[in-house]
């Protein structure tokens, strides 16, 4: 079982940046494909950015493609997503997801889950 923990969401007014981390416990997670998932009130949960572990390769969802980037730290068992240029439609929580092989954009392929983190951005 994986546990993840997600942190770093907050208000930020538009055009700043945040960067968020997800914490894992265990080392396994260095083998497993992570994403990133964004739900913003009263709509589905969205595929954000992905990172395939150690197969290698990110791919994002186009609207924070040159925004946003996914990253991994393997020797603390964690993942970040760096948000720049931040716009008030990328209000949302952002939920850390992780599964076996590569990244899917479908949420329901993902077997573990963080609590959510809420990014709030100001016009």
């Amino acid at each position: 079982q994986v546990q993840l923990v997600e942190s770093g969401g907050g208000l930020v007014q538009a055009g700043g940046s945040l960067r968020l981390s997800c914490a894992a416990s265990s080392d396994t997670f260095s083998n497993l494909a992570t994403a990133w998932f964004s739900q913003a009130p009263g709509k589905e949960r969205e595929f954000v950015a992905g990172d395939n572990g150690s197969g290698g390769g990110t791919n994002y969802r186009d609207s924070v493609r040159g925004r946003f980037t996914v990253s991994r730290d393997r020797a603390k068992n964690t993942v970040f997503l760096q948000m720049n240029s931040l716009k008030p439609e990328d209000t949302a929580v952002y939920y850390c997801a992780a599964r076996r092989w590569t990244v899917s954009t479908n949420p329901n392929d993902y077997r573990y889950w963080g609590q959510g983190t809420l990014v709030t951005v100001s016009s």
